[in-house]
């Protein structure tokens, strides 16, 4: 696998590792460093509850049930028998990429994530964030899987539906909220060695010592593999190879009191990631370089203010499936992503909760691609696109606890700029042979969500909301097109922002102890919908199309009875794309889109330390393009984990991914198929996790 080009890294690195460095310094100096529990107990006071460092954000809102929220507990995640952070998520039926491929083995750039059928695309409609800060990619809109290990998250709060508070622009069909674990969680020192059948290794490791009242974690993960053969054997040529990967990641999270009530956060993460897919040479590559700073305050103004900065860039090399040799370098997409947010909560009692505030955010970056003769190899043309995209967002919301009835309304206005588009082609030798500049572009939007429980007694609740978002088009969808032969994508300049609109009501039932089983139906609207329209054979372009519109019922299930687990998830959704009578559009279903999905896990804690699981997931046909030409067939799969405990923190970890070897087709285009994860058994050491 080939590296991203020397020289080509994110403009952004130094700045943001220069930022990396300030926000160490001011954690690690407001408290003398390695102070150990005596200094901390005579600066605070006694470790009586004094002062207690969280590092995660305020609580939540009362707010948070009346919506189709769903947490995944730290146990969950460091159970999934791919040991990665999309299959902790796909236990939520509803949750999916663009593709069925995880991110050992498909193209970055797929890496949208989305809830409730609303894709179509491979951008995220889902607002993810770590620790408050949104991790997708400025330029292309993914999300940097690989980078999110599970073994240093404490929960994951899945919450579908449309949003309007801090970052909400991006909220559309829901918001996934990783929370990274405590020093406590961690313990001094916890590892993972893990290995497969093919050779393939897992390692991480994890260093959380408790430093001048608070604590740091030091972490780091590294996957390598030759991988497994997505192309089918009767469609291999001699160029063909299996799925290669190597990724690693380091993170640095301190916490530091600055007074009984207010602490402030940094975190740094740099990563890499480099693949390579169907053919030598097919090379993709990522790596991004974050840095936050936060300052939460849980006095009787408790506030959170935070600001970011990120790093990244991207590269892929495409190679011609007739004569397996490069056609398109895009060695370079250095993007920025920088923001932050302000939120503020008045003392108003336990039963009002009253959060108002501010967020921004800028995306900026450019494309630089050469273009290869398949012939020579001789350049043909270089192109370079990009521009710039921000959001301004005001927000406010305000929660009522009246006995058993919560009150839920919240209001959320954007300005949002897209602005210094272009689009440029130069020949071999560099001479300009076509130039796009595209006119700047302002909006105001306004949204709103609001809504009700009431719990009825017996373990029965009763919810209802309606709620409205927004998403600004990519810097990817609007600048730059792209080609997997034999179709050719355009980009379109001219998109309009995504609008959701929608509603729900749910039902919650409690009929033991430990037992909860909810039910939601759901209605969504997103207007201006972007969607990769074919306009001739092998040729689509990005538009925007009237609406999809989709409606479905959510059925959830957990138990906790003595030593037996159950957690079920399961998503029904009729979504169709409308575009006028007059379109072939009009009444398909959204391309990569399942009607039925479902996870169920079985668990067994036979003593403690041990855990035992099993979880049965099905997906749906869905079809690959937009006019229905292609269908992606329906996959079940059953994966295995065991957790068997040995000496002091040692435990044997046994995974199973795909036990039956089901055949998952990821694409299908024409008869071309792409193949997901075969059969993999995983064997290893873990302390302390």
């Amino acid at each position: 696998m080939n590296s991203l080009h020397a020289g080509h890294a994110p403009a952004g690195s130094v700045v943001a590792l220069g930022a990396l460095a300030m926000a160490l310094s001011l954690s690690m100096t407001a408290r003398p460093a390695w102070a150990d529990e005596d200094a901390a107990d005579a600066e605070f006071g006694p470790a009586d509850g004094v002062i207690v460092v969280t590092g995660g954000g305020l609580e939540q809102t009362p707010a948070a049930p009346v919506y189709s929220t769903r947490e995944i507990t730290r146990e969950a995640m460091v159970s999934a028998p791919s040991g990665r952070i999309e299959d902790v998520l796909s236990s939520i039926a509803g949750f999916q990429q663009y593709r069925r491929s995880d991110s050992r083995s498909s193209n970055p750039s797929a890496q949208g994530v989305t809830l409730r059928a609303l894709g179509g695309n491979a951008t995220s409609r889902a607002l993810v964030v770590l620790d408050g800060v949104p991790m997708v990619d400025p330029f292309f809109g993914y999300v940097p899987l690989s980078a999110l290990s599970p073994d240093t998250l404490r929960a994951a709060r899945v919450t579908r539906g449309g949003g309007s508070g801090p970052f909400g622009a991006g909220a559309l069909s829901g918001t996934i909220e990783l929370e990274s674990a405590d020093a406590e969680t961690l313990g001094l020192v916890s590892a993972s060695l893990l290995a497969n059948q093919r050779g393939e290794t897992e390692v991480s490791a994890a260093i959380a010592p408790r430093l001048a009242g608070g604590f740091a974690v030091l972490s780091g993960r590294w996957d390598r593999g030759k991988g497994f053969w997505t192309t089918p054997e009767d469609q291999r040529a001699p160029a063909s190879v299996r799925a290669a990967y190597e990724s690693w990641s380091l993170g640095l999270r301190s916490v530091t009191p600055l007074s009984p009530d207010v602490e402030l956060q940094t975190r740094v993460l740099a990563y890499r990631d480099d693949r390579t897919l169907r053919f030598e040479g097919a090379d993709s590559a990522i790596e991004g370089q974050d840095a936050s700073i936060r300052l939460v305050g849980r006095g009787r103004w408790q506030f959170d203010a935070l600001a970011y900065l990120q790093a990244r860039d991207f590269s892929n090399v495409v190679v011609s499936s007739t004569r397996y040799v490069p056609v398109l370098d895009q060695y370079a997409t250095p993007a920025t992503g920088i923001g932050g947010k302000f939120e503020l909560r008045p003392p108003l009692g336990d039963a009002h909760v009253l959060r108002m505030g501010a967020d921004w955010r800028r995306s900026s970056g450019t494309m630089k691609e050469t273009a290869l003769s398949a012939m020579s190899g001789a350049v043909t043309a270089r192109r370079r696109a990009g521009g710039d995209n921000s959001d301004l967002g005001l927000f406010i919301e305000d929660d009522w606890l009246l006995g058993a009835l919560t009150l839920t309304g919240g209001l959320r206005a954007d300005r949002s700029v897209i602005a210094n588009g272009f689009y440029e082609v130069r020949s071999a030798d560099g001479t300009l042979t076509e130039r796009s500049d595209y006119a700047d572009r302002s909006d105001w939007s306004l949204s709103w969500r609001g809504g009700a429980r009431l719990a009825l007694g017996s373990g029965i609740a009763l919810r209802g909301a309606a709620y409205s978002g927004l998403r600004l088009p990519t810097l990817n969808e609007l600048y730059r097109p792209f080609t997997v032969f034999p179709v050719t994508t355009l980009a379109n300049a001219q998109l309009r922002n995504e609008r959701l609109k929608g509603f729900e009501a749910g039902l919650e039932l409690v009929p033991l102890e430990g037992v909860q089983l909810t039910a939601t139906a759901f209605d969504n609207r997103i207007e201006n919908a972007i969607a990769n329209v074919t306009i001739a054979t092998n040729l689509r372009q990005r538009r925007n199309v009237e609406e999809i519109r989709a409606r479905g019922l959510e059925l959830g299930a957990h138990a906790a009875r003595g030593p037996l687990r159950l957690d079920g998830s399961l998503a029904w959704t009729d979504a169709e794309v409308r575009d006028g009578a007059a379109s072939a559009l009009t009444g398909m279903r959204p391309a990569q889109t399942p009607r039925l999905a479902a996870s169920l896990t079985l668990g067994l804690v036979p003593a403690e330390g041990w855990n035992l699981s099993a979880t049965l997931r099905h997906a749906g046909a869905q079809y690959e393009d937009d006019l229905q030409t292609d269908v992606v067939p329906a996959a079940t799969t059953l994966d295995l984990f065991a957790r068997i405990p040995l000496v002091a923190r040692a435990s044997l970890v046994l995974r199973c991914e795909n036990l039956f070897d089901e055949t998952i087709v990821t694409r299908n285009q024409g008869g071309s198929i792409d193949l997901a994860q075969p059969r993999t058994v995983w064997a290893g050491l873990r302390w302390g996790i």
